[in-house]
């Protein structure tokens, strides 16, 4: 099981056991704060045996090596944080992935979110033996692209019509992390 801790959190798959705490952090978050953040969420879907489902599938994943989704949780009080994905994008002689990260809008300005992408960065060289680590960010993501700066990534490019999100094809900047960059 790949873990990894901070004096402050934690990264670890989830477990079933970790519904109450997950669904309680979904349902304190606040309205909006800007485009790229969900703000509050209908959690009524998320029913008990639906996240036992959701455990399941992201075990299966990460089995494949496809897809890691983690947890990020508050040591002491074991407060659901956030999420980090990794999703292996090609192996062989690239050891490639992208990162994705999520820190609920009710734990912003902390530092959870340095905190937990770099700590995620760390368990994504030393534990998932990824060499090169991407974020993918929209052009005016201005949160996302500090904090991808913030823990050391570096702007390569912006690669043209990438994703295709709310019907049509986005440019993405492109921010990376190569394992020989020390943490």
């Amino acid at each position: 099981m790949h873990s990894i801790e901070s004096e402050r959190l934690i990264i670890r798959p989830y477990y079933v056991s970790d519904y109450p705490h997950w669904l309680a952090q979904y349902e304190q978050r606040l309205p909006s704060q800007h485009k790229y953040d969900e703000g509050k969420l209908d959690m009524s879907a998320c029913t008990k045996e639906w996240f036992q489902e959701f455990v399941k599938k992201n075990q299966a994943s990460a089995n494949e090596d496809r897809l890691y989704i983690f947890g990020v949780f508050h040591q002491e009080a074991y407060t659901h944080i956030g999420a980090i994905d990794f999703s292996t994008l090609l192996r062989d002689d690239f050891q490639w992935a992208r990162i994705g990260y999520q820190i609920h809008n009710h734990f912003w300005g902390q530092g959870y979110g340095k905190e937990a992408v770099k700590l995620a960065l760390q368990l994504g060289f030393e534990q998932l033996n990824y060499h090169r680590i991407e974020a993918h960010i929209n052009l005016d993501n201005d949160a996302s692209i500090h904090l991808a700066k913030s823990v050391g990534m570096e702007y390569e490019c912006t690669r043209k019509k990438f994703i295709y999100e709310d019907g049509a094809w986005t440019d993405n900047l492109i921010y990376v992390r190569n394992a020989e960059k020390p943490m």
